[in-house]
């Protein structure tokens, strides 16, 4: 069978994979899976288009690192055979452990776990199926690798993820601001002592990124609507926990069923729940909700309502903390209104904060190489003046609750 097959991407256009190991990797259950997880969570009820992925999003990011790959080897840097499959592998697995609308589980029904940790967890089990050939693809994955470079393709703040996200939710919310030219900023990448670093002819493709960075987030990831959906599905999932462990009898897939009785987090997070988590997906809780919106319980019945019809809470968002007496005097009302409890008035009304930081100067920071050899920080080498500003975390603060009525 011929396993090197060729993918058609609607950004990159034909995308290859390389060999018969990844190949495999992609044909294994655990990552058809992601076919059914979708990349943005709930901001397609903002963005009708916003329907791809996590599948498309780890596809193109293993085409990025194949190109990452080829220049880093034209410029010099000595990358073996086993290292560029590792590499390819990691990246190519790095968001397999996504639930549901990717980040509402680690919100609600699995607690005290990151997605990073359940990708993890696939990786290991993956390794065992492999015979041990993802082990060096775990250790970059992990961090551990002796060549931090490598690490840094993975995981920092100018890697082949951001490199690929940015350019695909672009692409398909149709938000222009965030197209940003990867290739190129690839193309500019280099090594110096076992660090990841862009060539000062690629110093305008950085600030592009940061900017396109600072836009998406405010347009995009933390608009308001997508927020607040966001807040809707989270409550969704912990009122099912709350009445399942309530002995409620609620209509749900085995796989959520199980997740829904039972407590998860990294201690008990054993084989058995991770096959179980394997067969969880998108499909899971919508079907779920559309059980769910006949249900007695007020709460659950509403929450899924909303979230169905795209009929959600009003949102509010300010420069300045909300005052508990405004929350306060919209809990009263709605429960003298629908004559329900404070818990229950909890689930509708409520705040939060949002922040965006586009870039962090604290953190590793993506560093700027001169003709001369010089490295510098790209906020100090940029004289774009906002550089700066962009490294300032900025907070908003929001306050949600029913409209007119329920």
């Amino acid at each position: 069978m011929n396993k090197l097959k060729i993918l058609n991407d609607p950004i990159y256009g034909f995308i290859t994979i390389p060999n018969s190991l990844i190949f495999d990797l992609i044909e294994h259950k655990y990552f058809q899976r992601l076919r059914r997880i979708t990349q943005m969570g709930m901001s397609y009820l903002v963005y009708p288009g916003a329907h791809h992925t996590r599948f498309h999003h780890a596809i193109g990011c293993m085409h990025l690192m194949q190109k990452a790959v080829n220049v880093l080897r034209f410029k010099g840097v000595d990358i073996s055979e086993d290292e560029e499959i590792a590499l390819n592998i990691a990246i190519l697995l790095h968001d397999i452990g996504h639930g549901p609308f990717s980040h509402a589980m680690e919100h609600s029904i699995v607690n005290g776990i990151s997605h990073e940790q359940i990708s993890l967890l696939f990786m290991e089990q993956l390794n065992d199926e492999f015979n041990g050939s993802l082990t060096l693809a775990i250790s970059i994955f992990k961090g551990e690798y002796h060549r931090n470079f490598m690490c840094q393709l993975i995981s920092s703040q100018l890697d082949m993820d951001r490199a690929d996200y940015l350019k695909r939710d672009s692409f398909y919310t149709g938000v222009a601001e965030g197209n940003i030219n990867s290739e190129r900023l690839i193309t500019m990448l280099s090594v110096v002592d076992d660090e990841l670093v862009v060539e000062n002819k690629g110093i305008y493709s950085v600030e592009k990124f940061l900017v396109a960075r600072r836009l998406m987030y405010w347009q995009v990831y933390l608009h308001k609507t997508s927020v607040v959906a966001e807040q809707l599905l989270i409550r969704v999932l912990k009122r099912a926990k709350e009445l399942s462990h309530n002995n409620v009898d609620l209509v749900a897939s085995r796989a959520l069923s199980y997740f829904l009785k039972t407590e998860f987090n990294a201690t008990n997070f054993d084989t058995q729940t991770l096959e179980t988590f394997s067969n969880l997906d998108d499909y899971d809780i919508i079907s779920a909700m559309k059980e769910w919106q006949y249900h007695d319980d007020f709460v659950l019945r509403n929450l899924c309502e909303m979230i169905l019809n795209r009929d959600l809470l009003k949102i509010k968002v300010k420069q300045k903390k909300i005052k508990k007496s405004e929350l306060k005097a919209k809990e009263k009302e709605l429960m003298s209104t629908f004559n329900i409890s404070e818990a229950e008035a909890d689930y509708f009304v409520f705040k939060g904060e949002i922040t965006n930081q586009a870039y962090q100067q604290n953190g590793p920071q993506i560093k700027i190489l001169y003709k001369s050899g010089k490295i510098e920080d790209i906020v100090k080498a940029s004289d774009q003046l906002n550089l700066k500003a962009l490294s300032k975390p900025v907070t908003k603060y929001y306050i949600c609750y029913p409209k007119a009525k329920l």
